[in-house]
């Protein structure tokens, strides 16, 4: 069943109506008809909205809702992933499983070992693509919300922001005790938010590692190998969802 996102303005008693570029794809690529069931969220509630399509009109799709999902598919804790800029397209990449994963937002970090350097519209660009690159994904993976992929912060900034969450949790190659990792993601409890820090290619630089730590960050090992900084949030991600979901 596919599944599209609406405003929840979009959304009035028994009519739902769909705009934009999912009149498109609804009535030329997937070619549906009236009488076809879809899925529609409001990107809010967590909510799964099951419709039927009444009509195919000029500029919009009308629907008739038949029953609302109330048990949401999102995680119980609300994981924050601080990913520091990678080199290439591996950022697309780590968006899309990211929020596959149930990353409710995605934070692009500029740490010093930062290859690539975004300003302007350069970064602007990278921005809005990234955001439709999590949307295109959370319909692919039937979420609840689309999750916000943020604008570029700096490493300072981004800690900040992380101070107030509930569990900081910072991979660091130097980092040994796996038994101390198991420790962290076991203690997760329902409604918490949950950072996580991702170095670059070159990693962290160990001042910044410090800084993390001051910040009541807990530096965790991924294992005996090192991973890719495409890998290891995905990991990290793995293992929450492995630990909360019922």
């Amino acid at each position: 069943m596919y599944q599209f996102f609406v405003n929840p303005s979009q959304i009035q008693g028994k009519t739902v109506t769909i705009l934009g570029g999912d009149v498109n794809h609804i009535k030329n690529v997937l070619r549906m008809k009236p009488g076809e069931e879809i899925s529609v969220s409001n990107g809010q509630d967590g909510r799964e909205y099951r419709c039927g399509i009444v009509a195919l009109e000029e500029g919009q799709i009308l629907c008739e809702l038949r029953f609302i999902k109330e048990d949401g598919v999102e995680l119980p804790v609300r994981v924050h992933l601080f990913q520091c800029l990678p080199k290439g397209d591996k950022m697309d990449l780590i968006i899309q499983k990211a929020v596959e994963l149930g990353a409710s937002e995605v934070v692009p970090v500029a740490a010093k070992r930062c290859v690539v350097k975004l300003d302007g519209k350069k970064a602007e660009a990278k921005e809005k693509r990234w955001q439709a690159i999590a949307e295109a994904a959370a319909k692919q993976s039937r979420r609840g919300i689309i999750p916000l992929v943020s604008p570029v912060v700096p490493f300072e900034q981004a800690l900040l922001q992380a101070r107030s969450m509930d569990c900081k949790l910072i991979p660091y190659e130097l980092a040994q005790d796996m038994g101390y990792t198991r420790e962290c993601i076991g203690s997760l409890r329902e409604g918490q938010d949950v950072a996580v820090f991702i170095g670059p290619e070159g990693g962290f630089e160990e001042a910044e590692v410090e800084q993390a730590k001051a910040c009541g960050f807990s530096p965790i090992t991924l294992g005996k190998r090192i991973l890719r900084t495409e890998t290891a949030g995905l990991t990290v991600l793995s293992w929450i969802l492995y630990q909360m979901e019922q």
